[in-house]
């Protein structure tokens, strides 16, 4: 008998994407939209900490710090900087980094499309392109046959109903529309470009584990009317449920935040939060609860074995994010006790890093990153009380005073 609130073979770890850590990402949709005087990013990408050179360094904290997993991103405008034109080198680069991880005793969560697209890919049409999941599924297969050994599980699509929403409804991301037609449009087209990776990686790399990551915000109509409670269903629909239906795979990884309402009143369909909700440095709503509840949903619909792939908040008092870390993984340890699958839970983020159109402004990670000191990394309290939850599988560790 153990009094362990999670077994021991639970994956413990955080997530990273490259854009966001590597830096000098310039071949990408995304470096033009930072330097797009208007559009919504408030600041240039730049070397953002420095990962690409950094990364075995990073990989041997995070292990240090008790981390057992790591979710990364491969980026396909190194991979493929033209299309059709695959880099050797490149390729090379991503072998040595998940030879590093899986030499730092971490085991990698490879996620194949995390926001960016190759700029060659987006002036030509980006999602909307008649060929564009063919392109991504010829991505896909390169990197499954060169990296696929180091990759036991596969990310296809990092938030495709996230990427359609800021991208195509809110203008928040690129490309930088504000169509709720092409929102929807998008939203289809991503859902069969994970189907084809998924083909891809069997093709190319049968051993590997491929899943979807998927957001799942807790949703709620903002007032007890015919007209919120309408709408409430189209964004349920359009924001959760036709990704859960319409995923393939070997497992399901859920991504959650907080609880968001939703009312006919706002041009992008999402209400201010009640006055009665604690909020994140970004204005999102704290709600524990809600996590328990989106994995019971996820697995009801999906069946498939569940990972908590992204979960964290953006603030500058550690406590809070202790706070944070509480709640929400009691609400995992919760939904296993009530029979749901989850097998693993990945912080967001390991490092502070750069939050797309945000910039660096907000702070989600366990480890703090000085980006005027030469990108000194400092572990917070937060990290090593992660990382003691993470070494005994239990809750109560958390509050534990620390040994460092």
């Amino acid at each position: 008998m153990t009094d362990a609130d999670f077994p021991a073979d639970f994956r413990w770890g955080a997530a990273t994407a490259a854009h966001q850590v590597e830096g000098g990402n310039v071949n990408s949709d995304w470096w033009d939209f930072e330097h797009d005087p208007g559009s919504a990013a408030v600041e240039s990408s730049g070397d953002a900490i420095d990962h690409y050179h950094r990364y075995a360094g990073d990989f041997a904290l995070l292990r240090s710090l008790g981390h057992n997993t790591h979710r990364l991103s491969v980026e396909w405008s190194r991979i493929e900087p033209a299309a059709g034109e695959f880099s050797t080198a490149a390729l090379a680069h991503y072998r040595r980094v998940l030879t590093a991880l899986v030499g730092a005793g971490l085991t990698p969560f490879v996620t194949l499309h995390h926001f960016t697209l190759p700029r060659w890919f987006a002036a030509r049409g980006g999602w909307l392109a008649p060929d564009a999941v063919d392109r991504f599924g010829a991505y896909c297969r390169q990197v499954g046959a060169a990296l696929g050994d180091l990759m036991p599980y596969v990310c296809t699509v990092n938030e495709p109903q996230m990427l359609a929403l800021h991208g195509y409804l809110e203008g928040y991301h690129p490309p930088g529309l504000t169509n709720p037609v092409l929102w929807k449009r998008v939203g289809g087209v991503l859902l069969d470009a994970h189907r084809r990776a998924v083909r891809a990686m069997r093709e190319t790399s049968p051993t590997s584990s491929t899943g979807l990551c998927v957001q799942i915000p807790s949703l709620a109509p903002i007032r007890d009317e015919p007209a919120c409670h309408a709408l409430y269903e189209l964004m349920q629909h359009e924001l959760v449920d036709r990704y859960l239906d319409g995923v393939t795979g070997d497992w399901l990884g859920v991504q959650y935040y907080r609880k968001q309402w939703v009312g006919p009143a706002s041009p992008t369909y999402f209400a201010a939060p009640p006055p009665d909700f604690p909020l994140t440095q970004l204005g999102w709503a704290v709600y524990p609860d809600g996590l328990r509840q989106v994995l019971h949903h996820a697995a009801q619909r999906t069946g498939l074995p569940l990972y908590v792939t992204e979960n964290g908040i953006a603030t500058t008092d550690d406590q809070e994010r202790v706070d944070y870390l509480d709640g929400h993984l009691a609400a995992v340890a919760a939904a296993r006790a009530e029979g749901v699958d989850v097998r693993g839970y990945l912080h967001w983020s390991a490092f502070d890093n750069f939050e797309w159109s945000e910039g660096y402004r907000p702070t989600f990670g366990l480890v703090a990153v000085d980006r005027t000191r030469d990108f000194a990394r400092v572990p917070r309290p937060s990290a090593y009380a992660f990382g003691r939850v993470a070494a005994s599988g239990r809750l109560a560790a958390l509050r534990e005073p620390s040994t460092t």
